[in-house]
């Protein structure tokens, strides 16, 4: 609750950027999975033209990511608004919003899309033991730089050895 206060002044700043930019919705909501499989609606300022789920589907060929994941570096979708705050990972502050609503913590794997999670192996079903996370390993280890299999590794890893300390 403190973080969303200190932050309301970048809040309303991104938040009229967005608006001016396009006049589209300012917030991107989407179906996560989180613990134990739980699905909940994921808050994040929308940083892609506001039909990109649409658009998604033809470029999946052009998908850069290993895994369920899709990731690509010069996506067309994203705005000039939304390569600025996602260089500076501010699209993501509405997720403290998830934060104190319970759906996430401040630090655990970062959750999934539901038809990202139906295509996981057994050993990546382990992800969906803890409270998914704001912020993950992979996210200091190297972003979107490391494959699928790592930022996996990452996050059993996180499990197992998670601790105050380590957070």
């Amino acid at each position: 609750l403190i973080m969303i206060l200190l932050l309301t002044p970048v809040f309303v700043t991104v938040a009229l950027a967005i608006w001016l930019e396009d006049r589209g919705p300012i917030l991107y909501r989407q179906t996560r999975i989180g613990q134990n499989g739980v699905p909940f609606t994921f808050y994040k300022f929308r940083s892609m033209v506001p039909h990109a789920d649409t658009l998604k589907a033809h470029l999946e060929d052009k998908n850069e990511s290993t895994g369920p994941t899709f990731k690509m570096k010069q996506d067309p979708r994203i705005t000039r608004v939304g390569r600025f705050i996602r260089k500076f990972s501010i699209d993501e502050l509405p997720q403290f919003f998830n934060v104190l609503k319970g759906q996430i913590s401040l630090v655990g794997p970062r959750p999934h899309l539901p038809h990202e999670v139906a295509r996981y192996v057994l050993h990546e079903r382990d992800r969906l033991k803890v409270k998914p996370g704001l912020v993950c390993l992979r996210e200091v280890c190297g972003r979107s730089g490391i494959s699928f299999e790592r930022w996996v590794e990452l996050d059993l890893m996180y499990i197992r050895c998670r601790s105050l300390k380590t957070d």
